[in-house]
């Protein structure tokens, strides 16, 4: 899948909650790391793993599932394999009548999950990730990989 740097920033840009599907308590796992930068750039993060629901994650009560969010979500961010991502884009669609944009991490994708989703007007990415995507769209990812946050000539 290919998409512009104008349609991530755009869905970056107006993005103000993400429900992350997935999610772990594990500090050393992507998705723990994922969330708390999102968290730390100001997004509204709502945490969602059945097997730990009901615990606290970066000031937010980690929800058994997205039918447990009360209010709306701008962004369902999915951590999960590929062959589950049908029923979770159903029950965020069911959910969130205003959703923006369903995005699926690094390895997840899910082509009919997609398109019954973007025949709903929702946008999606497949096979990204939003804390790669932000950083290189907004100036934090160098050549590395990672923002060091030290000037140098050396790599």
């Amino acid at each position: 899948m290919t998409y512009s740097d104008d349609f991530l920033r755009t869905i970056l840009k107006r993005t103000k909650t993400v429900a992350v599907v997935g999610v772990s308590m594990n500090p050393v796992r992507p998705s723990y790391y994922v969330a708390r930068y999102l968290s730390l750039k100001g997004f509204t993060l709502i945490p969602v793993n059945p097997g730990h629901a009901g615990q606290q994650l970066f000031g937010a009560e980690v929800k058994a599932s997205l039918s447990d969010i009360d209010g709306p979500v701008d962004m369902v961010d999915i951590f999960r394999r590929s062959e589950a991502v049908p029923p979770i884009v159903d029950e965020a669609l069911e959910q969130f009548p205003d959703l923006q944009t369903v995005w699926m991490q690094i390895g997840v994708e899910h082509a009919d999950a997609a398109a019954k989703a973007e025949a709903r007007g929702v946008d999606v990415v497949m096979n990204r990730c939003p804390k790669i995507e932000y950083q290189r769209l907004f100036g934090e990812l160098r050549m590395g990989g990672f923002n060091t946050g030290i000037l140098s000539s050396k790599l």
